[in-house]
C-alpha cells in the first residue's frame, strides 16, 4: 500500500505554526543578491505548509503561490497570510500542482522535499517553470553533534517508531537531491540557532510527523524525559538548539 504523505501532518497544524522556527535571514538575502529574486519574482512554494519560508518570500515582495494538499496546513496559512495580495494559496501537491505551464521563475521546497516523489515532482517542476527557473530545496537541520541534539535522538528512536532521522532521515547531498538535480547543484548553509521556552521545546517534538500523540502508549513517558531535557539544558527559562539552514540550489534539466 502506497502511504499518503500529505496526511502526515494533519492535526498537528497548531503546534507545527507556534514551535517550527522561520529560515535564516542569511538564506533569503543569499537568494536575492545570487541567485536572481526580486520583488517581480513568481515562486511555487511547493508543500508550503502552514507558510513558514512563504512569509519571508512574501515579506521581500515576491509573489507567492503556496502549494499545499494537506487541509489543516493549508488553512493556517491562509488566515495567517491573508494580509499578503501578493499570496495565492493552492490546493495541490508536489507532483500536480495544478499550476499552469511556465508560470513561475522558482520553485522552492521548504522542509518538504523529503516527502515527495522526486521523479515526478522533477517532471512538475520543468513543466511549470519558466526557462532557465531555478530550484531551492531548503530544510532547518539540527546539528547532530550538539549534546541536546545527540539527546533528543535518543528519546525519539526509543518513544517514536516512524522516527527515521532527523529532517524525514533525509542526509546531507542525499541521493534523492543529487539524483533530482543530476548532480548539478550548489550546496549553501547559514547559522540558524534556535531558542524556545518550556512549551515551544515541547511542541517542537509534538509537530513531528513521527511524534507520539496524546492517548498513545508510553506518551506521558515521553513528555517526562523532554521534560527532563529541556531542564538539564535551559538557561533563564530558555534552551538553545544548534540548527543551520541549508540550501541546495540549481537548475533541473530533461
Amino acid at each position: 500500500m502506497t502511504t499518503d504523505n500529505t496526511q502526515k501532518f494533519s492535526g498537528i497544524a497548531r503546534e507545527y505554526t507556534q514551535s517550527r522556527p522561520g529560515y535564516a535571514q542569511a538564506l533569503l538575502d543569499c537568494l536575492f543578491e545570487n541567485y536572481g529574486f526580486s520583488a517581480s519574482s513568481v515562486v511555487a512554494d511547493v508543500g508550503s505548509g502552514t507558510g513558514k519560508f512563504a512569509k519571508q518570500l512574501l515579506e521581500k515582495g515576491c509573489f507567492v503561490f503556496g502549494v499545499e494538499p494537506n487541509a489543516d496546513m493549508r488553512g493556517i496559512a491562509e488566515n495567517e497570510l491573508c494580509r499578503f495580495d501578493n499570496f495565492k494559496s493552492v490546493d495541490g501537491t508536489a507532483e500536480h500542482t495544478t499550476l499552469p505551464d511556465g508560470s513561475v521563475d522558482f520553485v522552492t521546497v521548504a522542509q518538504a522535499f523529503h516527502w515527495f516523489d522526486g521523479v515526478r515532482f522533477k517532471e512538475e517542476c520543468l513543466r511549470i517553470l519558466k526557462p532557465d527557473g531555478v530550484v531551492c530545496l531548503i530544510w532547518n537541520t539540527r546539528k547532530e553533534d550538539a549534546d541536546i541534539n545527540c539527546q533528543l535522538y535518543k528519546i525519539y528512536e526509543k518513544y517514536c517508531p516512524d522516527f527515521k532521522g532527523f529532517h524525514g532521515g533525509i542526509k546531507t547531498h542525499d541521493e534523492r537531491i543529487r539524483s533530482f538535480f543530476d548532480d548539478n547543484y550548489e550546496y549553501l548553509t547559514f547559522e540558524n540557532p534556535l531558542y524556545s521556552d518550556r512549551d515551544k521545546f515541547i511542541k517542537r517534538s509534538l509537530s513531528s510527523s513521527f511524534s507520539l500523540k496524546k492517548g498513545d502508549r508510553d506518551f506521558d513517558s515521553y513528555i517526562a524525559e523532554l521534560n527532563a531535557l529541556f531542564d538539564r539544558f535551559e538557561v533563564d527559562g530558555i534552551a538553545q538548539v544548534a540548527n543551520q539552514t541549508v540550501l541546495y540550489v540549481g537548475k533541473i534539466q530533461k
